[in-house]
């Protein structure tokens, strides 16, 4: 009866192989694709459609990045629970056969012992006090194998939800840059004079030369009284969804350092104003890409630079949260693209990256002096 106990012990160890928070994960993520395709169906009627869009790409990028977040952890978790009941098939064999051989109606004697009726009746003993936990185990056995057809069934129902989540939020996209390019309702601080910018931006070879000369390419400035932000610096929600990548003053992969932040996105993740701002310039510069600078109050100047595109004209004034354009790399994520299951944290589906610079008097501050980084990438 020596191996009966320890088949017994060596299964009392492995540990609980309960589904973990994986499918609830994935489900929650559901309901928030769910909540954002009807956020896109009752856009077009809604008072501000920019507004409306805006909320529902959002709604979409957080369901998708749970989704994915879920996805993964779901396929982890089955991996998991197939590997260690495969790894104790033999185990798991000699329980069944132990299991087997225990009817309700069958007495102790029925199991011989070559040491007479007293080996008999501790055999009979040993069995009657490992029966309940036999029987435990083997239900926990059962549980495991409903959990890994569970998950994987949640598996496929989940890739299609993230599959048509990645086709709507597309469509959203689509109809917030049709939004923006018909929205005639911001208001214009001042007018750009286009001669004046193409000299600066041939002129200017830093972006500090830009920074310093943006005053200069407005005509007919009616100033304005922009909202305090003392209280708000450190606690500025970040542009876009993404993972900081690179931090001010760290080298590229050329040597090459920045005073700015570099975030990982994924493809057409939407960029919004991280508070009230006036826009100084929107447009190319140096090597910078397309660029979007935002001054939220005299002196204080946001640069944010890798837009794929690019949405509104210096000299509008916009909100806190108002879009400002989306990230590249679309076309390799189309509809027809398989859905991506990749966890959050290494980055490797965040194919874009956006610079973000903070300018005091033209003096480069610490991007994460001013941003959150407590937000869910």
């Amino acid at each position: 009866m020596k191996w009966v106990a320890a088949v017994f012990l060596g299964l009392w160890a492995l540990p609980a192989l309960a589904q973990d928070d994986a499918g609830a994960l994935a489900r929650a993520a559901g309901g928030q694709l769910e909540a954002a395709s009807v956020r896109l169906s009752e856009a077009d009627s809604a008072r501000d459609r920019v507004r409306a869009l805006t909320e529902t790409v959002h709604a979409y990028e957080a369901g998708l990045s749970a989704m994915r977040s879920g996805l993964r952890r779901a396929s982890i978790r089955e991996a998991q629970l197939r590997g260690q009941l495969q790894a104790r098939d033999a185990e798991i064999a000699q329980l069944v056969a132990v299991l087997q051989t225990l009817s309700p109606g069958q007495s102790p004697t029925a199991f011989l012992h070559p040491d007479g009726p007293n080996g008999t009746a501790r055999a009979g003993m040993l069995l009657a006090e490992l029966t309940p936990a036999l029987n435990q185990r083997a239900a926990q056995l059962r549980q495991d194998l409903d959990d890994v057809e569970s998950l994987r069934v949640l598996q496929e129902q989940a890739a299609v939800q993230l599959q048509t989540g990645l086709t709507e939020v597309q469509t959203a996209r689509s109809e917030l840059n049709q939004a923006m390019a018909e929205r005639t309702d911001l208001p214009q601080r001042f007018v750009e004079d286009p001669v004046r910018t193409a000299i600066l931006i041939a002129s200017a070879e830093t972006l500090d030369a830009f920074s310093s000369g943006l005053a200069n390419i407005a005509e007919d400035d009616a100033g304005w009284t922009p909202p305090e932000i003392d209280d708000l610096i450190g606690e500025f929600p970040m542009p876009a969804r993404g993972v900081i990548l690179r931090r001010a003053g760290e080298p590229d992969a050329a040597g090459i350092t920045r005073p700015g932040i570099l975030l990982a996105t994924r493809p057409g993740t939407l960029v919004t104003s991280p508070t009230a701002a006036t826009l100084r310039y929107v447009g190319p510069l140096l090597d910078f890409g397309t660029v979007t600078i935002l001054e939220p109050r005299p002196g204080t100047l946001i640069v944010l630079a890798g837009l794929d595109v690019s949405y509104g004209s210096s000299g509008q004034i916009i909100s806190a949260g108002t879009p400002l354009g989306l990230m590249g790399g679309l076309p390799a994520q189309d509809a027809a693209t398989p859905a991506s299951t990749g966890g959050e944290g290494g980055g490797a589906d965040r194919s874009e990256t956006l610079y973000i610079e903070v300018r005091e008097n033209n003096v480069p501050m610490d991007p994460l002096t001013w941003f959150s980084t407590e937000q869910d990438g």
